[in-house]
Order: C-alpha cells, then structure tokens, then sequence
C-alpha cells in the first residue's frame, strides 16, 4: 500500500515478501498482448518496456474527455507464467493503499454530515487504543491521520511482523485472520516516528485507526459504508473490501513476489492467495482499472463531496519526496512535463497499482503490474501525461 513508485517496490507500501510451494524463473522475454486499439503509443511502449525489464505482465486503462471520456485499454506480457495466458484489461487485482482514498472519502462524508469533525483527536472516538511509548491519541486528530501527520508507527514495519508474516513466516501465517485493534496493538510497541503535526510520514495504522473510526460512527462495518456510499452510486460492480476471503474473484492474474530480494532474481514465488486482514481499511481492496478510473474521475469532479470536504480532501502537506505532496488520502504530484497529477499508488504481495486523475477530472489512467520486485510504475504516468502519440 503505497504512494510512490520506484524500480523493485513500492516506497512506504505494505508489500509482503512471500514463499509458495511454486517457483517461477523471471523470463527474458515475454509475449506481448494489445488487444487495445492504435493510439496512446508513448503508453504502450511503457509497457512493453516493463516487461523486457522483467515484469510478468502489465494492464492499464485511459479515459480522456468529459463523461465517462474516451476509453483505451492495454495490456503487455502474462497474467500467469504457468499458463501463459496474457494480461486482460478487465482483470482484477489487489489494489493496496489505494484503498486509503475510500476510507478517505468516507470519512469526508461523515463530516459533512456532522458525525465527526476532522479536528476530533482519536482519544475520542477511540479511548485508550492510542497510547504507549510515547504515543497519546489526545494529541492526534483525524486530519492528522488522513494526511500522515500523526507521527503514529506503521505497524507493517515491526521487525517481528515482518520476520513472521512479510518475509520466511509468510508461508505459515497467510491466512491467519488479524483484527484492526491488535495490528494498532503492534504499533503502539514502539515510539512514535515523531510528534503530531511536525513532520510527515507514511504510516499504514493511520488508516486502520480511521477504519475504526468510521465503524464507531456509522455503526456498521468500514466495507459496508464503502459499497453503500461509494461503490453502488458508482456503479463499481467489480471493485470489492473482501475481508477474510483468500481467493480473487475471476477474471484475475497471479501475484508474484521476489522473497524481498532487491532488482530481478533468477526466482519468484506465486504470492496470490492471502488473508487481506493484514491490510484492511489500509490496503485491502480489489478491483480493476475501468473502476477505479471511474472513482477517482468522480472524486475529483466533486460529485462525491460537498465544496467544503472537497476544498479538505485537496488541502496538501509537502512529503519530502521531490514534488509529491499530500492530501487526505490522495497523493498530488508534479510531472516532468509540467502536469500535476491526482490519486494514489498502492502494492500488496506481488501486486503494484498506480491511478493517476487530472483535477478536472477528465484525464486519468490507472496501471497494475502482477509483481513486487520489478517496474516503475512512475514511467507509464509520466508516457502517458507527458508523451505524445
């Protein structure tokens, strides 16, 4: 779950390094499939060029213009090094952190809707779960959360999680179910990163912590808020929360993860299947480009929140990170052509997605490529936005 792209991961993602009983050598080269018609040529070399670089496979899809815009989608290598069946743009695949601008919007409406404020601080709504080592949920509001400001620990970096379930243990513990409170629970074992307000910085427990804030609101669970409120108006018939469901609903590719190691290595491993609770209001939902092309071209439209959330959800902070700055819940970025881009990347063992919006909404793209440990994400953005066919 994650925000920026760059060669081999996904920078502050949730990605699990994980082992199966199946092991694939990377191939050299790779069948391409575009099943798309012509147009969008800068785009498609992109992702030709992933996967000579050694990405099994890749899908995108564009839309360009008002309404629904014009549609292009593409594909380029495999969905399946077993079968060799290729990338088809209606997949589905594991979005990550993308999920973080849902839980975003959810809890815009709620404000609008007078059931929180964004200056609420956790200790309200969530008494005693925010404390320990340094941490105190009086001293974090909601926006602080939303826009990772919060200085609050990413329980994805504990070494043990990663030892048991990110890197050997993965095997062992795929499909054990984890609840939101004990993943704050392994947070609150260590220190904050840094105090409330002062500082910016990536931290997957800020959306656990929102989840659970709205199921305290709303009286219902997270996923329910989200096909009612966002998926259903919507029309979001492919996109899911599946929350303790291993499998992917069909059609979908194989997930392939290189154990962690750095760069291309000579084996990956299917890293498909999984208990998605290890993610939850932090990265766990599927769906497919076409879907989330169509959420983010309406939240950017405004036709998801008020003027007042929507002038919220826009406001940024810097990250640091060259010129991406951040909103609540949605990454805003410069390109090298000059075009600022809108939305959110996300990674989740052996799957990495990019969705990119124009602020008016009527340019957007969104890119998944079926692996962990190769891609650049950044470079099929920049062929599309900045190239010329």
């Amino acid at each position: 779950m994650g925000v920026r792209t760059a060669r081999g991961k996904i920078v502050g993602v949730l990605v699990a390094l994980a082992t199966t009983g199946a092991v694939f050598a990377i191939p050299t080269a790779t069948a391409l499939d575009h099943s798309a018609p012509a147009g969008h040529q800068a785009t498609r070399e992109a992702m030709d060029a992933q996967v000579a670089a050694g990405v099994p496979g890749v899908l995108g899809e564009v839309r360009v213009g008002p309404g629904d815009g014009r549609v292009w989608g593409g594909t380029a290598g495999v969905a399946d090094l077993r079968t060799e069946r290729p990338r088809l743009p209606e997949d589905r695949f594991r979005a990550g952190s993308i999920t973080k601008s849902f839980v975003a919007t959810l809890v815009l409406q709620l404000e609008a809707e007078g059931r929180l404020s964004l200056d609420d601080t956790v200790e309200e709504w969530l008494p005693g779960v925010v404390r320990g080592h340094g941490h105190d949920g009086s001293a974090v509001t909601i926006r602080q959360l939303l826009n990772h400001t919060s200085g609050v620990y990413s329980y994805n970096a504990d070494p043990e999680l990663q030892e048991g379930v990110f890197g050997p243990g993965f095997e062992k513990h795929r499909f054990d179910t984890w609840a939101p409170r004990q993943l704050v629970d392994i947070a609150m074992r260590h220190e904050p990163d840094f105090a409330p307000g002062t500082a910016w910085g990536y931290s997957n427990t800020n959306y656990v912590l929102a989840g659970m804030i709205v199921e305290k609101a709303t009286h219902g669970t997270y996923a329910e808020a989200v096909e009612r409120r966002i998926l259903a108006p919507l029309g979001m018939r492919s996109t899911a929360l599946p929350g303790v469901a291993v499998t992917m609903p069909v059609p979908h590719g194989r997930a392939y993860s290189s154990l962690g190691a750095t760069g291309l290595t000579d084996e990956v491993r299917d890293t498909t299947e999984l208990s998605p609770t290890i993610a939850g209001p932090a990265g766990e939902i599927i769906s497919t480009a076409g879907d989330l092309n169509r959420f983010y071209r309406a939240l950017l439209r405004g036709e998801l929140l008020p003027e007042p959330q929507q002038r919220e959800l826009l406001t940024t902070v810097p990250t640091g990170q060259g010129s991406m700055r951040y909103g609540l819940g949605l990454s805003v970025e410069r390109l090298s052509c000059g075009v600022t881009v809108y939305g959110h990347g996300g990674g989740i063992h052996g799957s990495s997605s990019l969705a990119h919006t124009t602020r008016d909404g009527d340019h957007s793209a969104v890119f998944n490529i079926n692996a962990d440990y190769a891609g650049d994400l950044s470079k099929l953005s920049e062929a599309e936005f900045c190239g010329t066919d």
